[in-house]
C-alpha cells in the first residue's frame, strides 16, 4: 500500500491514540482478551492490537463490529473530550 504524501497532523494521531485507548479500556472493563474481541468481531488479533496501540485506523465497518462486541455505541469510541477542535477551512 502506498504511503501518504503528507503525514497526518498531530491532532489526527492524538485522536487515533484516544480511540485505541477507549477500545482497550472498554475491552478490559468487559473482562475479555484481545483474542476474544477478535473472535467476536471476526477480525485478526493483530488488527485489534494495532487499533488499540493507535498504529492503524479501523474502517467504519470494523468500528461498528468493535462497538457491538463491546456493547457501546460507536460514538463512545470516537467522541472527542479533549477540548476544542482545530479550525477547518470553510472553502469560501
Amino acid at each position: 500500500m502506498p504511503r501518504r504524501r503528507n503525514p497526518y497532523p498531530d491532532w489526527v494521531v492524538t485522536r487515533r491514540l484516544q480511540l485505541g485507548h477507549r477500545i482497550a479500556s472498554r475491552r478490559k472493563a468487559a473482562g475479555i482478551s484481545q483474542d476474544a474481541l477478535a473472535e467476536r468481531t471476526g477480525m485478526d488479533r493483530r488488527s485489534i492490537q494495532r487499533y488499540e496501540a493507535g498504529r492503524r485506523d479501523p474502517g467504519f465497518s470494523d468500528l461498528l463490529l468493535i462497538a457491538d462486541a463491546l456493547d457501546v455505541p460507536v460514538t463512545y469510541l470516537v467522541q472527542d473530550k479533549e477540548g476544542p477542535r482545530p479550525a477547518y477551512p470553510t472553502g469560501a
